[in-house]
């Protein structure tokens, strides 16, 4: 696809989405840090936990399909900014319902206007950058969500370090709600022109229907719900698990969570030349081969074994996502409404993980429950051929 822009243009386009991405996962990863604050203020069981958690994954959804067509009206950077304006207060209403230990509904309303935000932000920023790459002409998503998982490292590492320091909650995510705003407002500002980022997703409305019918692309779509269940059941669960299970403080819980965090960016940094050598199938063979042999580390592992394993799991979590919506996007002319597709089923691990998690955790303990992903890992292996180039 050509540009009549120039290359500089799109250059900082691709940067501005970069930053964009990472404000995403920073600020995510900074209310993830805090569960299990979050969980002893209000004396939470894991299934209360879980339907905290819920109202995140709730609000994605709703946000999810309806911001494709957000996005072709107001354009990306309006859009992206329309999901900042409820991510922010959303987290500063969800922490001051906790830290004031308020009825659960409050909490649940901020984290249901987080949800709702993420998932408007999600959706444009990566209709931008999909666009972004059309233009440069080169393979660069996996990059955007590398810079998603920077972010949320750097959340883990600043929310182990505020949770050590025993900073309040209001204090801690008011400062990312405020840090997420400057980069937003900068990242957006680099944009390209509403003309050029609304090019990619048009016709969505009228041709999902049949997108829904093709084999390839459900297989896919259950492809990336398993690697969307690998990484967001860490996500939820991890620090808590390593709390309950391994008898751990708080803190070096979340630092099992930034360990995780870690390698699966550098998984997302790497693993372009891996595809480039060895192709999809391959490499996503040994991912979720990782993520498998990665859990059984952390649920039956010692200690030391279970950082082993969180780091394992997550080089194994890393690919899955972004190669599948690659592989979805193949063919030009239907990447738009596939890649829709794929995203709903995706995501709706986002909404089944937390509450799945949370049940067998009150029947078996949160740590064991997380085996749920070594079988979700095996799914993902039989459906992986569906995503060859």
């Amino acid at each position: 696809m050509t540009s009549t822009l120039p290359a500089e243009r799109i250059r900082a386009a691709r940067d501005g989405d970069l930053v964009v991405f990472a404000a995403n996962g920073f600020g995510f990863a900074s209310w993830m840090a805090r569960v299990p604050d979050v969980r002893e203020l209000l004396d939470l069981t894991p299934g209360l936990l879980a339907l905290i958690l819920l109202a995140i994954s709730a609000g994605s959804l709703i946000g999810l399909p309806v911001a494709g067509r957000i996005a072709q009206a107001l354009g990306a950077t309006r859009t992206v900014r329309l999901g900042l304006a409820l991510v922010a207060p959303g987290l500063v209403i969800a922490a001051a319902a906790a830290q004031a230990q308020l009825p659960l509904g409050w909490t649940m309303a901020g984290l249901f206007l987080l949800g709702l935000g993420v998932g408007i932000w999600d959706v444009a920023q990566n209709l931008e950058g999909s666009v972004i790459e059309q233009r440069l002409m080169k393979p660069i998503m996996p990059w955007f969500h590398a810079a998603f998982s920077g972010g949320t490292v750097v959340g883990a590492l600043v929310g182990a370090v505020v949770v050590a320091l025993g900073v309040p909650l209001v204090a801690h995510l008011g400062v990312v709600a405020a840090v997420s705003v400057v980069l937003i407002l900068w990242g957006t500002s680099r944009f390209l022109p509403a003309h050029e980022d609304a090019a990619g997703p048009a016709n969505v409305s009228t041709r999902q229907r049949s997108a829904w019918l093709e084999p390839r692309t459900l297989l896919i779509g259950v492809m990336v719900l398993a690697a969307a269940f690998t990484e967001g059941t860490a996500n939820d669960w991890l620090a808590v698990a390593f709390v309950d299970g391994h008898d751990l403080d708080n803190a070096f819980g979340v630092l099992a969570l930034a360990l995780f965090l870690t390698f699966m960016t550098a998984g997302r940094i790497l693993g372009a030349r891996l595809l480039d050598r060895f192709g999809r199938v391959a490499v996503l063979r040994g991912m979720f081969g990782a993520a498998l042999v990665g859990c059984v580390l952390v649920v039956f592992g010692t200690r030391e074994l279970a950082f082993v394993g969180a780091a394992i799991w997550g080089l194994g979590a890393s690919l899955g996502f972004p190669v599948g919506m690659s592989a979805a996007a193949d063919d030009p002319s239907r990447a738009a409404v596939r890649l829709s597709v794929v995203s709903t089923i995706g995501y709706t691990a986002f909404l089944a993980g937390p509450p799945l998690l949370g049940l067998l955790g009150d029947h078996y303990g949160v740590l064991q429950s997380l085996l749920v992903v070594g079988a979700v890992s095996v799914l993902a292996l039989l459906v992986v051929p569906a995503a060859r180039e």
